[in-house]
């Protein structure tokens, strides 16, 4: 098997388009001293993107069954939300919120 040029181009030029960015504020954050205002302040980000993208997908309507009964995602969330308030369990949480989905699409 031989390899084209232009496609292990492809792979090393791509390799090092997704490694840069990564790695550069990595490399240059971690020779600075960051206030600890900051770091408080960078803590809450995770839980700001991530309310963002499950507000985004539960409560945004996508027209999906909407005729039937409402807005499946929202009724799905509800056993998810409990699940995770409940058992703190990342992987339960997020078999009940598959089951839930699958089973809200099988009845409606």
């Amino acid at each position: 098997m031989t390899m084209d040029p232009t496609i292990l181009a492809i792979i090393i030029f791509g390799t090092i388009v997704t490694f840069l960015p990564r790695s550069a504020p990595l490399m240059m954050l971690s020779q600075m001293k960051i206030p600890s205002k900051v770091i408080e302040w960078l803590e809450h980000i995770p839980i700001a993107v991530m309310t963002a993208l499950v507000v985004q997908e539960v409560l945004i309507p996508t027209y999906e069954f909407t005729y039937i009964i409402g807005n499946l995602r929202l009724l799905a969330a509800l056993p998810t939300l409990l699940v995770a308030l409940f058992t703190r369990s990342l992987l339960f949480t997020v078999i009940v919120a598959m089951l839930s989905m699958a089973i809200l699409r099988l009845l409606f």
